[in-house]
């Protein structure tokens, strides 16, 4: 069972351009141990950060920022602002030119192309799809991550477009890596639902009908942080690699000694 995960306050400040941002201290792992605050953050981009919201984010010394978005997106939502002494390092996690047509017409597409594309279970197949890609696919991706962050890169944030699905699934798998309780992470990853750390869905028309009940209700799988994406994320992991252990060692290269010095940034020492 796991355990009660206790509130950070002073990590859950109220940010004006930076959407879904919160330290993931103190989620627990199976072996007893916490992940120590103040050392893994993540977040939606931070392309509109307010100069408060800057200031903020200097007092977390950050050592590097992993921004999971592809040329997409940054063209669509700008750079993030430059902080002070950090580290900014680009891994996209989807190729620039994947689902561009897609995400076109979700921004364009008029009621009859979003059921064709979306009705049904449409929408949150193609999720489940892409979730299971970013595990098979990104796992060099995914390795590089987590050896810098074993290296010298935390304090860390991870963010992607709207810090749900590449920057929630390499949060994910940063803290399988160390041992944090699956029911933690799901139950960490599901945050993204919260109303104030959604990310807005963009329409090019702000009509009421380019916005209706119906059009949100086709949307909802591609703006959700839904359960059984995570779930389809750690089946792939042991449907590809038998076991987590094996997809550590295996699918990322990550040596018993380069885990243990992620514990060793992550957790809190043992009382």
């Amino acid at each position: 069972m796991t355990q009660q995960i206790p509130q950070i306050p002073a990590t859950e400040p109220e940010l004006v351009g930076v959407r879904n941002f919160r330290d993931v201290g103190g989620l627990p792992t199976v072996d007893g141990l916490r992940v120590r605050g103040g050392r893994l953050f993540r977040s939606g981009h931070l392309a509109h950060a307010t100069a408060a919201d800057a200031a903020f984010l200097s007092t977390l010394h950050l050592h590097t920022v992993f921004d999971f978005r592809n040329a997409g997106d940054q063209k669509l939502e700008g750079p993030d602002v430059e902080l002070p002494g950090v580290r900014n390092v680009n891994i996209p996690l989807t190729d620039p030119a994947d689902g561009a047509e897609f995400w076109k017409m979700v921004r364009d597409g008029d009621l009859d192309e979003l059921r064709s594309a979306l009705s049904g279970t449409k929408g949150a197949d193609r999720m489940i799809h892409s979730y299971r890609e970013i595990i098979t696919q990104r796992t060099a991706e995914h390795s590089r991550v987590l050896h810098a962050l074993a290296e010298d890169s935390v304090p860390a944030l991870m963010h992607c477009a709207a810090g749900k699905d590449r920057a929630g699934l390499s949060i994910a798998v940063a803290l399988l890596a160390v041992g944090v309780e699956r029911d933690a992470i799901e139950a960490d990853y599901l945050k993204s639902n919260d109303p104030h750390r959604r990310y807005k869905v963009r329409r090019s028309s702000t009509s009421p009908d380019a916005m209706s009940d119906e059009v949100m209700e086709l949307l909802s799988p591609l703006f959700d942080a839904r359960s059984s994406y995570l779930h389809a994320a750690f089946d792939t992991i042991e449907e590809t690699w038998g076991t987590t252990d094996r997809y550590f060692s295996e699918g990322l290269g990550l040596s018993g000694e380069t885990r243990e010095r992620l514990r060793e940034r992550l957790l809190e020492s043992a009382a």
